[in-house]
């Protein structure tokens, strides 16, 4: 094995882009690159780390010894360090030995440019060149009409350990997954599917919110490949790849990020600034170029190199807020005196200019819990330029609402009605994640009051609502057959629960919802525009009954919705409606294939007399706990 020959792929006018935090392809050029050099295979290694006094790669091909293939300092002041080692190829394990000047500390650190991880626990990293012919070129061609802010998004949230287990309760591959996974979504119509963070993390119960490998799909489920043919069976399948992604934090792992060569060089050196107390991981420092640029590279590489359709930003609130989760005096105040994280707010706009310049039909969503204005408005107009925003406060609404046993709900009614007031301040998604199920909070069925038939279709009037409501949707996984227990990440979903009726009856339901949104224009179209909503009624708190419109660009497809969260039928309801048209049912929550009563709805007549402002009325039925759709 020869020694570090000099070599480089970063130009003088690469150095000068990443000291500006303007370099937003850092990947090609920091990390290992197994390349030819004056003829000879080996791999081009380069890592920046200023504080050091040296660095050397160690590996299985040296034994681990340090000082064997010592990497050389630039002469640019750029702080990285780098050359070619002859001999070392695809599939070598190695880390960075630091030696730092700072305290004459020695560390051993994973690449923070790595393709390629060890599996956990093990922690090197893993020289590999991710080769791989795409087949997705009818996809990412017409991908910015699909993936539109206008068109159908219905996103099925997907923990890869989880979801499905092998018999003997061992991790699914990405091989596997790209059969069985992309066959259920496809079976139950979801346009998306949102993977929790699959970037390499070390520990099991983070659920991968954690990263120690940014740049690396995690090796639990296999190769960089076998993810990339997983993403590429998706799109095959016309079904969007949106992944979680966390440049929030991240953990202080001794082979990790943190304290990378004896100085605080991802994290910000003040604590009350670089160290999260809810988490008990760093925060980037955002003031720092080069560590702009490697969270933008970063997020361009996903976008690129695994053609992704959108990232959904993780504790976006964290990031805005310098005093997020801090009592008095454990912050400081920006310049003007505030708790807005100023640097962290022009890193995100700086984001989310890159990501839809550079990548046709993409979409950025901010999971973001507070009333911070504009977040998915454009950079353009003083907006933070997410794509989405996900609707934490419809979701607690609607679920402390729901909660509720059906005799108090007339008390209670505001709790649903309120979202419409603000719902169209932002692009929302409205959002039955992972956090809801977890740590004591219940599966979503356990939340619903009543006995075994009132918690059923209790669930179904949730999801009926949900889907007719403006915005997007994402369930989490399991959420959809009903099950009864919390998410345990360390098992499979409980599938055999869909050998019971109520079971399958409300995978039945998720499927035809997704359904009856994909093919109703009055569902997407506007869905983020006053002018896609109306109210028939928001204030019948006696029967608490609601009923609305959903308006598209043709009047002709235009649907009126009711739901009755009581469970008493609403026989000879009248409502008005704008005109004298037929009306058909055309979904009810309440069908006996959904293990519904099986009321509905069969000629309805309408009268001219006037009701609710309208000058036309219908007398319809609503079903016990139930949403019936009209056409």
């Amino acid at each position: 094995m020869g020694s570090v020959i000099p070599y480089s792929l970063l130009s003088d006018f690469d150095i000068n882009l990443f000291k500006a935090g303007k370099h937003y392809r850092l990947y090609n050029h920091l990390g290992s690159h197994p390349v030819k050099h004056k003829g000879k295979k080996g791999t081009y290694f380069a890592v920046w780390a200023p504080t050091a006094k040296s660095v050397s790669v160690i590996g299985d091909f040296n034994y681990w010894v340090e000082g064997e293939h010592q990497l050389n300092v630039r002469w640019d002041e750029s702080g990285i360090w780098e050359g070619f080692i002859p001999g070392v190829e695809q599939g070598a394990l190695y880390k960075y030995k630091i030696h730092s000047n700072n305290n004459d500390i020695k560390t051993e650190k994973a690449d923070p440019f790595a393709r390629f991880c060890q599996h956990p626990p093990n922690t090197a990293s893993v020289v590999w060149d991710n080769t791989y012919k795409w087949k997705d070129k009818n996809w990412m061609d017409t991908r910015e009409t699909k993936n539109a802010l206008d068109k159908p998004y219905s996103v099925y949230e997907v923990h890869l350990g989880s979801w499905k287990r092998t018999k003997e309760n061992e991790f699914m591959s990405y091989v596997d997954l790209a059969e069985d996974l992309v066959k259920y979504l496809k079976e139950m119509n979801f346009t998306h599917v949102e993977f929790m963070p699959i970037m390499e993390y070390p520990y099991d119960p983070s659920w991968g919110y954690q990263l120690t490998g940014y740049f690396a799909p995690t090796s639990r489920f296999g190769k960089p490949e076998d993810f990339k043919f997983l993403v590429d069976k998706l799109h095959q399948n016309d079904i969007g790849v949106i992944l979680d992604w966390v440049p929030s934090h991240f953990p202080e792992d001794a082979h990790g990020l943190g304290f990378f060569d004896g100085s605080s060089l991802y994290e910000n050196p003040d604590r009350r600034r670089g160290y999260h107390p809810d988490w008990k991981s760093l925060i980037f420092n955002y003031g720092r170029n080069e560590v702009r640029a490697f969270l933008i590279s970063n997020a361009n590489f996903w976008l690129d190199q695994y053609h992704a359709d959108g990232l959904r930003v993780d504790a976006v609130a964290s990031m805005l807020y310098l005093d997020y989760s801090r009592e008095e005096g454990e912050w400081e105040p920006n310049i003007y005196g505030n708790n807005e994280n100023l640097e962290a707010i022009s890193f995100i706009r700086e984001l989310n200019q890159e990501v839809y310049s550079s990548f046709k039909g993409i979409q950025t969503i901010a999971e973001e819990s507070t009333s911070f204005s504009m977040v998915s408005k454009p950079v353009s107009i003083g907006g933070l330029g997410f794509g989405m925003k996900w609707m934490m406060g419809w979701m607690h609404d609607t679920l402390e609402y729901f909660k509720k046993e059906p005799i108090y709900r007339m008390h209670h009614q505001n709790d649903l009605t309120f979202s419409m007031t603000y719902a169209f301040t932002e692009n929302f998604m409205l959002p039955f994640s992972h956090d809801e199920v977890v740590y004591g909070k219940q599966s979503l069925l356990y939340k619903m009051p009543g006995d075994e038939w009132q918690r059923f279709a209790n669930l179904r009037l949730l999801f009926g609502y949900m889907f007719t409501h403006p915005g997007t949707n994402l369930i989490f996984m399991g959420a959809e057959f009903g099950q009864s227990s919390e998410w345990n990440f360390q098992q499979s979903l409980d599938w055999h629960l869909l050998k019971y009726d109520f079971h399958s009856g409300i995978q039945e339901l998720v499927k035809d919802l997704n359904k009856l949104y994909r093919s109703s224009p009055a569902l997407y179209e506007k869905q983020f525009s006053p002018e896609g909503f109306q109210w028939i009624d928001y204030g019948d708190y006696d029967n608490s009954v609601l009923t609305y419109i959903r308006r598209g660009h043709d009047p002709k497809n235009d649907l009126i919705i009711a739901c009755n969260f009581t469970p008493v039928t609403r026989e000879g309801y009248r409502i008005g409606i704008p005109k004298k048209r037929t009306l058909k049912e055309v979904f009810n929550s309440d069908a006996k294939k959904y293990g519904g009563s099986g009321s509905k709805n069969t000629g309805i007549k309408v009268s001219k007399t006037p009701w609710h402002g309208h000058k036309t009325s219908v007398e319809i039925t609503i079903p016990p706990l139930g949403m019936v759709v009209f056409q």
